[in-house]
This record gives C-alpha cells, sequence and structure tokens, in this order.
C-alpha cells in the first residue's frame, strides 16, 4: 500500500468510492506538528477539481492505470470518437473526460487511462504541446512591440488564444494544451 509520500502529478488514487487523479500537490511542515500534503484531485467520474489535505504518513489506495494510444477521429454529439491504434477498435468519449478538447484536431493521438483491473476509462490526456494555424485575427499595429500586448486569434479548431500583435493569419503557432496558451510561433 502506498503512502502519502508516493503522491505525485499524474497518480490516480481511490477515495471515498470515486477514482481521482492528482494534478497539483505540495507538501509542508506546521510549526512542531506532523506535515500535510495538500493536493488537487480531478474525478474520473464527474470531472470536478477537489482539494484534499492528508497527513504525512497516511496510506493511499494507488489504482494501477494503463495507457493506451488512440487518434482522434471527429466530434459526435457532446463527445468526440477515437480509434485504438493497435486494434483499430472505435469508441465514443463524452466531453467531459477530456480537458481542453478544444485544441484536439483529426489525426492527433491522445492517451486514453484505463483502470487496470476494471478495463474501464479513467480520462484521456492530449499531448503536452499542440501546433495549430490561426485561421483568423485582427492585423497588429506596425512598430507596437514595446509592451507585451496580447491579442485574440482563432485557430483551425475553433478555440480562442490569446497571441502576441506580430501573429498573423496563416502563422503557425504552439500551444500548451493544459493552460490553454501561446508558447511560441512555429516556422513553416
Amino acid at each position: 500500500m502506498a503512502t502519502t509520500a508516493d503522491i505525485r502529478n499524474g497518480l490516480c488514487i481511490e477515495l471515498n468510492n470515486d477514482i481521482l487523479r492528482v494534478i497539483d500537490f505540495s507538501k509542508f511542515q506546521v510549526g512542531r506538528g506532523s506535515g500535510k500534503v495538500w493536493t488537487k484531485l480531478k474525478s474520473s467520474t464527474t470531472g470536478r477539481v477537489v482539494e484534499h489535505t492528508f497527513n504525512s504518513g497516511h496510506p493511499i489506495t494507488e489504482v494501477r492505470v494503463e495507457r493506451r494510444k488512440f487518434q482522434y477521429l471527429y466530434p459526435e454529439d457532446g463527445g468526440y470518437a477515437l480509434m485504438n491504434q493497435e486494434t483499430f477498435d472505435q469508441i465514443s468519449i463524452p466531453e467531459e473526460m477530456v480537458d481542453n478538447g478544444k485544441f484536439l484536431k483529426e489525426g492527433d493521438v491522445v492517451d486514453v487511462l484505463y483502470h487496470a483491473q476494471k478495463d474501464t476509462i479513467l480520462s484521456v490526456e492530449l499531448p503536452q504541446t499542440v501546433i495549430l494555424k490561426i485561421t483568423y485575427t485582427e492585423p497588429g499595429m506596425r512598430g507596437d512591440t514595446a509592451t507585451n500586448t496580447l491579442k485574440a486569434a482563432t485557430v483551425e479548431t475553433g478555440a480562442e488564444v490569446r497571441v502576441p500583435l506580430f501573429c498573423d493569419q496563416g502563422d503557425l503557432i504552439k500551444i500548451d494544451t493544459a493552460t490553454g496558451s501561446y508558447m511560441e510561433r512555429v516556422k513553416k
């Protein structure tokens, strides 16, 4: 059995009859008392994010998780159609299971997390970064680069991203899927 010393980002644990994935955590000590571990957890059933504090050394039930590669095919009513890259089986995933699904474009490969014992889907993880083409943005003012001013831009998936003024329509940009923020412009 694992303890709070084993907590790390991405770890799946069972708590209160639910399977939760650790999104963020920090360990701290208060005076002479025992240490605490603060965690931010995302529920695999409801999609809600909750905060929970454990005492240091508290036992936790770790859930064994398998990652399987799936390819995104097309959007469905309230979800996404994915295809297993090994068996070519197709599955339908509800929108709630995918964080920032607005950055998915057809053909992208994602990781689907499965509960190893029950063979049920826990969540879908996008790649850390995606490269998308800007389909619409207002033209930037020439020479206005003295500040870190950002403007709105729509990318090929329909998502809206804040980009620097020098980015134009047709440019390829790299986006961080976790935060949905612009990272850099990509050479064609």
